[in-house]
This record gives structure tokens, sequence and C-alpha cells, in this order.
């Protein structure tokens, strides 16, 4: 089986493990993942952030590495029936990524033609900003997404967080210590069977 092209939409301070982990574990088994972000081209940088549970009641945010975009938005856009799956990091870049009509265009593309769609921690925020998205169906999140994901008509799945959950063909989970759970049911979902000998 040939590997296949994911789309990972990002922005600027989106959770750093989700984009590098989930990357450079798709690309070791062949399949090729383009980062992509709004009006930025193949070869810019995007500062990312490392989230993590230190005993408050939220969330802490620190400054993570830079990523190198790998393609540029606007060709990604134009070339969308060449992708097989859609992938929406979590971090703080769903939050402004989300209002973008180019980037709801792009995940409408990915659910009307029933691809496959990967979402994690606050990724989900980008496919509820797209009316019909998660509309009867059962994901998983951040768990301050909740709300936001039954009023899309969604039910929230409130996972344990190294836990993913697969509902079709979309697969979601909490956040990055689910990472390896969720690239195990994403490849599940691309057909990718890995075998030991």
């Amino acid at each position: 089986m040939p590997g296949k092209k994911i789309l990972m939409l990002c922005g600027d301070f989106t959770e750093e493990y989700e984009i590098f982990v989930f990357e450079q574990a798709m690309e070791a088994v062949g399949h090729t993942v383009h980062v992509v972000c709004p009006d930025k081209k193949a070869g810019d940088i995007l500062r990312t952030s490392l989230h993590d549970f230190e005993g408050d009641q939220t969330y802490t945010e620190k400054l993570g590495h830079n990523v190198t975009l790998n393609k540029t938005f606007s060709e990604a856009e134009k070339q969308l029936d060449s992708y097989d799956a859609v992938y929406c990091a979590g971090g703080r870049g769903p939050e402004y990524i989300r209002t973008d009509k180019r980037v709801q265009a792009m995940v409408r593309h990915f659910h009307e033609t029933a691809k496959p769609i990967f979402t994690i921690c606050h990724g989900v925020q980008i496919l509820i900003a797209v009316d019909g998205v998660v509309r009867g169906k059962k994901v998983a999140g951040l768990g301050a997404c909740e709300p936001e994901v039954t009023l899309a008509g969604g039910t929230f799945i409130d996972l344990s967080p190294t836990d993913a959950y697969v509902d079709g063909t979309m697969v979601s989970a909490k956040g990055w210590t689910a990472l390896a759970a969720f690239m195990r049911e994403c490849l599940k979902v691309l057909g990718t069977e890995i075998r030991h000998t």
C-alpha cells in the first residue's frame, strides 16, 4: 500500500508535541505530513507552545520549539483532493485559525468527502467552527471544549489522558499524553498495518 498524505492544520502556539510527535511518527511508517498555517509558506517558522498540568486549576503554558513549515498554505488549499486525511493539532493555534474561512473550507472538504479527520486537545475547536462536522459524532478533546462540542451537536467523550476514541473515520483524544493511542488509531483508519517479525 502506498503511503498516505495528511494535511496538518496549525497556527502559532499550536502544541509542540502534537506537531512533532505526530509528524515524525507518520513519516516513520511512510506517510507524508504537510504542516501548514494560514498566510505562511514552506520554510516559514511557526512558534509552538507546551502545555502541562502542574497543580493549578488549568494548564500552564511555556514556549516550545520552532517548527519550520514544509508546505505553503495557499498551495495546500488548491490541492485538497490529493490529501487522504486532515489533522487538527491542539494548543492555542486552533483558537484563532478556526475563524479563518479558508481553514473552515478545508475542514468542510474532508467532512463532505468522508475522508478521515483527526483531532486532539483544542483541535476540536477547528471542527466545531464548521457546521455539521461534529453533529451526531462522539468526540474527545480537552475538557474545556466540552460545552462547544455539545452546542455543535456532538457528544463529548471524557477519555483518560492516555486513550483515543474512534467514531467512524474521526479519531480524537484529550491531549498530547494520548499521542501513542491516538496515532495507533489514526494508522488503523488510514489502513496502515505494522507487523513485527
